[in-house]
């Protein structure tokens, strides 16, 4: 095992790997922007360097200054956490030729799987269901028509690049595809510097399960079951929970081992998740995408599991051999992702926060990339915590989130948790049985 590492990120999951680093002896450097000098991670870390101004693309997306970091503070090892460089394959390889430990997959497994029409063919090939859709990038609107006749409306139109529900739109007609065909391939263009555009059938009420793999040091892939996600806001997760409500024992298996065999086609170490849509009328699923980092998701499955997922990622990330046993997951966990934004319309908000309290008891996980004091700014992502509760069975698990999210106050910019204690009121969610249309059937189309 290597001595030390950098967490190459910011908020709540640079803490969150700081904690396990340090539970296993690891020296822990954190890297940050003049905009996060305040913030816990910086001070829980052993060591920090400032490594940029706020914006990202000159401090957490500067490869140039992490690896400098790293050179500085003699890091043996470099984890990414999620977003920013977590599935550059570019950093990877960078991290690996200066004789870092990459705590991550190996790059050609971040390449193959980045490419969401090339994810696709791949999974073709290895038995993994798809959706109906295109097997190359679609040129333009009018070829977009053509195929969309083929596959049969709704279609999704999404970016072959990126992620985060950036240029995501389902239509229904050729007008609205057409559209959102030149908005999709625009925001592509700006955002991840490619405009590829795919097409694939879209499932009207459908849900969003996937599947937490782990990819081994001796190459065996396992699966860690599965998590709903189907709670979303404009294409972007909310709420999570494990086991999923909405698939049956069977469904289960079989997208377990679809996911198996999702990893073992790429050669995948290290963690990793399965993106599928399921059909909950039909109990079918077909692959949406692979997730080539850890996922802001990852405690309820390790609620569920008992399995710390950081501290195997530096397991097989140093040859190890794992640390855990192949027991059956146990209960059920929620998360909640706790936001600085407008509980009506989710625009993001920003200021000074003047209370912060958390709640606590039994069953209850905060993992905080804020607290009292510090402020938010508009320059990242507005996470700002996540709420994870753990009960015997389902009902368990929704009472104590009730009395979690009541208890939780924050003050100063605008948060969602007015949303999420309305959304245990839902019928939907109380009895699981949502869809991936929840929240815009609570807000109206400007959230869908």
């Amino acid at each position: 095992m290597f001595e030390s590492v950098l967490v190459a990120n910011r908020g709540e999951i640079a803490g969150r790997i700081v904690h396990t680093a340090r539970a296993m002896g690891l020296k822990t450097i954190a890297v940050y922007s003049a905009a996060d000098e305040g913030l816990p991670f910086v001070a829980e870390a052993d060591e920090a360097v400032l490594i940029g101004p706020a914006e990202p693309s000159g401090s957490y997306l500067n490869a140039a200054a992490i690896l400098e970091a790293a050179h500085r503070t003699n890091a043996q090892a470099v984890h990414p956490g999620h977003g920013f460089l977590a599935e550059s394959a570019s950093f990877a390889r960078q991290v690996a030729d200066r004789g870092l430990v990459w705590v991550g997959p190996p790059p050609l497994a971040i390449a193959r799987m980045g490419d969401k029409i090339n994810a696709r063919n791949l999974m073709k090939e290895a038995g993994v269901p798809v959706a109906p859709g295109v097997w190359e990038p679609v040129p333009d609107a009018a070829t977009a028509v053509e195929e969309a006749e083929r596959i049969g409306y709704p279609v999704m139109v999404k970016p072959a690049a990126g992620g985060g529900g950036i240029g995501l739109a389902a239509v229904h007609d050729e007008a609205s595809l057409r559209k959102a065909f030149e908005e999709a391939r625009a925001a592509a263009e700006q955002v991840f510097g490619r405009g590829d555009i795919l097409l694939e059938r879209y499932v009207e009420g459908a849900r969003h399960v996937e599947v937490q793999i782990l990819g081994l040091a001796d190459g065996t892939v396992v699966a860690l079951g599965e998590r709903d996600c189907s709670v979303q806001r404009r294409y972007q997760k909310v709420v999570e929970e494990s086991p999923s409500p909405g698939i049956n024992p069977a469904l289960r298996e079989r997208m377990l081992a679809a996911a198996v065999r999702a990893g073992e086609a790429v050669g995948y170490r290290g963690a990793g998740t399965v993106e599928c849509l399921v059909d909950p009328a039909a109990q079918e699923f077909s692959f949406l995408e692979m997730d080539t980092r850890l996922q802001i998701e990852h405690p309820v499955t390790e609620m569920v599991t008992g399995i710390d997922l950081v501290e195997q990622q530096f397991r097989i990330a140093a040859g190890e051999p794992v640390s855990f046993t192949g027991a059956a997951p146990r209960g059920h966990a929620i998360e909640f992702r706790v936001q600085a934004e407008d509980p009506r319309r989710f625009l993001p908000g920003t200021g000074e926060i003047t209370v912060w309290e958390e709640p606590v008891g039994d069953g209850i996980r905060i993992d905080a990339g804020y607290a009292e004091g510090t402020t938010v700014t508009r320059h990242y992502d507005p996470l700002l915590a996540k709420l994870c509760v753990h009960g015997d069975d389902r009902a368990h698990a929704l009472a104590r989130a009730r009395a979690a999210l009541e208890a939780f106050h924050i003050e100063g910019p605008p948060t969602n948790l007015p949303f999420l204690r309305e959304l245990l009121d839902r019928p939907e969610f109380a009895t699981g049985t949502y869809d991936t249309g929840l929240v815009a059937r609570m807000r109206g189309p400007q959230a869908p």
